[in-house]
């Protein structure tokens, strides 16, 4: 149950090792600081004017990638080959994006793994979240991390409860899934492959594999 297997490959994403073997998808999200600031960073990039890095020694940038004007960066994150990070992009630090990623204008995404072809292309927030490859965000998508209680995060799984360990879980979306514009994705929505959210929607819980989502679904 919420095994990676079921959700996406590892096979081309340059950090399969942050998922152990049998473990639950979230787990990455339990390690990805430690991962990141062990990591050998280096930027193949020229830093255009008015991109800010912060912590740069923790920062690693690969050959290809097009950073624009106005573009924040807090490290320790990686980000891949041949990405675009658009005008008043916001990555907050504990960030992996993976190659030919996409981060549009006026996204903030802290403490998130977005996966090789993924896309969150307008004013989007991610979380605490694992987009995987080929995930498309419409403009104004928030994946919400907190419950407005603080409490630990669980994942329903029909009348089942698992614990997370995380008081900040977003969503984790398998490979293909697509959402619709200024949908809310409320803390710990897990979505299976190919899925459909269409827009506006609010959106929680477990989504098997290959849904198509019209109405409120918690």
């Amino acid at each position: 149950m919420f095994r990676q297997v079921d959700f996406f490959s590892l096979n081309d994403f340059a950090h399969a090792s942050l998922w152990r073997e049998n473990g639950f998808l979230w787990d990455p999200l339990l390690t990805i600081e430690v991962y990141l600031k062990s990591f050998s960073h280096n930027i193949e990039v020229i830093i255009p004017e008015n991109v800010t890095l912060k912590h740069k020694e923790l920062i690693s940038i690969g050959e290809g990638t097009i950073l624009e004007p106005g573009v924040f960066i807090q490290g320790p994150c990686v980000i891949g080959k041949n990405c675009t990070i658009r005008h008043g992009a916001y990555i907050r630090s504990n960030v992996i994006l993976g190659d030919e990623a996409i981060l549009g204008h006026c996204c903030e995404i802290k403490n998130s793994i977005v996966m090789n072809g993924a896309v969150a292309a307008h004013f989007c927030y991610v979380g605490d979240s694992i987009l995987g490859p080929g995930v498309n965000l419409g403009a104004g998508v928030k994946c919400s991390n907190l419950r407005l209680d603080r409490a630990e995060i669980a994942v329903k799984y029909g009348e089942t409860r698992i614990n997370t360990g995380l008081v900040k879980l977003g969503s984790i979306l398998g490979s293909g899934v697509q959402i619709g514009c200024n949908a809310v994705l409320n803390p710990g929505t897990i979505i299976g492959r190919d899925s459909f959210v269409y827009p506006l929607m609010n959106i929680g819980g477990y989504i098997p594999r290959g849904m198509q989502i019209k109405k409120t679904y918690v």
